[in-house]
């Protein structure tokens, strides 16, 4: 799958929010955001009003960055969601929440949902006690997710663990930072994921 390779702060910019891609630095004064808040290129800060097409494409894009997924993965997660019960929308946010490079950085072993899903690539985390290397990896209910034995003495991983020990840990996650590991204990619910996204829009858009 084609990912964006190029310079991270550039999406925020263009979304005008902050979309935590880039770890601590999002938190510090060098956030693209904070010093530089308009879009990107020699007319970014004449950006005119956007349609109702455009507002609803702009949702789609920004919900796409937070969570590092293509357009045809998106697509998927969002046929899966309708076929689903429930409100379309927040099935869609709830599936993106549950892929496993999203549950590592939502445990505070990874800085950034990019950093989460390399080291769920470089084979770092089991989950219920056998090792998974697929980020887009969907965990269900009960789902117990492991720093692999011979991964717990990352410097990255027990970094990031010290770092984000007192990180409130998302409701639906249990977390025991002494063994490096985390418990699914219910899917996200929409009143669990803090994340500024009108999912309505993007329902709107597919919906043409």
């Amino acid at each position: 799958m084609s990912r964006y390779k190029d310079a991270q702060c550039r999406v925020c910019r263009r979304e005008g929010c902050k979309l935590f891609l880039k770890g601590d630095r999002c938190y510090s004064d060098k956030c693209s955001i904070s010093r530089r808040n308009y879009a990107p290129g020699d007319h970014g800060q004449k950006r005119g009003k956007l349609s109702e097409y455009g507002t609803q494409l702009r949702e789609k894009q920004k919900t796409k960055s937070y969570y590092g997924v293509g357009e045809r993965q998106f697509r998927k997660y969002f046929e899966m969601a309708s076929s689903k019960k429930g409100i379309t929308g927040e099935m869609l946010l709830q599936i993106l929440e549950s892929r496993l490079d999203n549950v590592v950085y939502r445990l505070g072993y990874g800085a950034s949902r990019s950093e989460a899903r390399q080291m769920v690539n470089h084979g770092q985390f089991e989950v219920n006690g056998k090792k998974v290397d697929i980020p887009s990896y969907l965990v269900k209910e009960g789902d117990v997710i492991t720093v692999r034995e011979i991964k717990k003495d990352n410097k990255a991983i027990k970094a990031n663990a010290e770092a984000n020990e007192k990180r409130p840990v998302p409701a639906w996650l249990e977390k025991d930072n002494k063994k490096l590991s985390g418990k699914v204990i219910k899917l996200a619910s929409r009143e669990d994921i803090d994340i500024p996204i009108e999912e309505h829009l993007i329902v709107e858009l597919y919906s043409k």
